[in-house]
């Protein structure tokens, strides 16, 4: 799976290099089998932002992307468009991607969900069903599943790192809440292409059919 998430990570317009970050010897020896970059952390970060922190604080550049390892069918073009609202906005610091939530998804505790501001920021995630829908259906109020790709700038990420867990982030155990609970803003850009996280058995089956699919094509 890592290499699928590895090779279409590497396909981003944007996309300068790849790393994978890892405190697993049996990933890092996966990731050399197939000529992939490996850098060895700490086994001792509470979340992947931790790690992915520990490896940018070594590199030379001004974009961070974070790809999740269980995100085989990531689209590039969906990287470089969470990549792109950087080169227009120079305050920006955090950006991540989201995608219309199919009804029968809604109450999945497995897929995490986000509602916006005007201004297309996040205002909360949530593995709950949100918004709750009293009113008419407004398309803009969403709901809107989250896609787990997050780009920063590699100082702010470095930062946010040694900032401590917050109470909501560990609540709902989605680390992305650790930025809105200390105050910062993260772009929310929406996207049609949508991807399956691997969180379940009947993920990677699903996953695994699907790649079966787009090999035979």
């Amino acid at each position: 799976m890592v290499e699928h998430v590895y090779r279409r990570a590497l396909a981003a317009r944007h996309a300068d290099g790849v790393i994978v970050a890892t405190d697993d010897d049996r990933i890092a020896e996966a990731v050399a089998a197939f000529g992939g970059e490996v850098r060895m952390t700490s086994s001792g970060h509470a979340t992947g932002t931790d790690r992915l922190a520990e490896v940018a604080a070594t590199l030379d550049c001004d974009l961070v992307v974070n790809v999740q390892g269980d995100e085989p069918l990531i689209e590039p073009a969906a990287i470089d468009l969470a990549i792109e609202p950087f080169a227009e906005d120079a305050s920006l610091q955090m950006s991540t991607l989201c995608t219309p939530l199919a009804p029968e998804d809604a109450a999945d505790q497995n897929i995490c969900k986000v509602v916006l501001n005007l201004r297309g920021e996040a205002l909360y995630f949530s593995r709950a069903p949100i918004p709750f829908r009293r009113g008419p259906a407004n398309r803009s109020a969403g709901p809107f599943k989250h896609i787990g790709l997050y780009v920063y700038r590699r100082e702010f990420l470095v930062n946010l790192a040694s900032l401590p867990r917050t109470p909501l982030e560990q609540s709902e155990s989605l680390e992305q809440l650790r930025v809105l609970e200390h105050g910062f803003a993260i772009k929310v850009v929406e996207t049609q292409h949508d991807s399956i996280g691997v969180d379940t058995p009947e993920d990677l089956e699903r996953v695994r059919r699907l790649i079966a699919v787009e090999t035979r094509a």
